[in-house]
């Protein structure tokens, strides 16, 4: 398997980790209090600050996915993926770090350092996006 496929895959496997944390953290609340399954508001507001913030990271994950995933899966289809290799697990690292520093804190520090990670991430598909560009019409 190359780089890039197991950065895909450790992708959707950390956004399949995170939605089951969030799936876990709502059968708590329903079975120690008896709360109707189908009441739980998306944003998870009505558990606590890090219900919130685990469906933030969760959902940051899903809306960046077209723009990783798609990337990545580009480079693989078009057998590109020896540009995406040397950097795809670097990429997937800034993507757990910055998920990481969500869950773990709300404060404003953590919130530039999430930024910072989130950065990392876009410039490194930024490079991708033009040098398999570059390759792909041949320029």
């Amino acid at each position: 398997m190359t780089l890039t496929a197991t950065a895909l895959l450790g992708y959707i496997a950390w956004t399949l980790f995170l939605i089951i944390l969030i799936e876990i953290g709502r059968i708590v609340v329903t079975v120690k209090t008896g709360r109707e399954a189908n009441s739980f508001l998306a944003d998870g507001s009505d558990i606590s600050p890090f219900a919130i913030r685990l469906s933030g990271a969760h959902s940051n994950c899903v809306e960046n996915f077209p723009l990783v995933g798609g990337t990545l899966l580009l480079s693989l289809v078009t057998e590109h993926h020896f540009i995406t290799d040397p950097l795809a697990l670097w990429l997937l690292l800034a993507r757990v770090g910055q998920t990481c520093m969500h869950l773990l804190s709300g404060s404003s520090r953590a919130a530039l350092i999430r930024f910072a990670f989130f950065i990392t991430q876009l410039a490194i598909i930024f490079w991708w996006l033009i040098t398999l560009a570059a390759q792909i019409i041949n320029i």
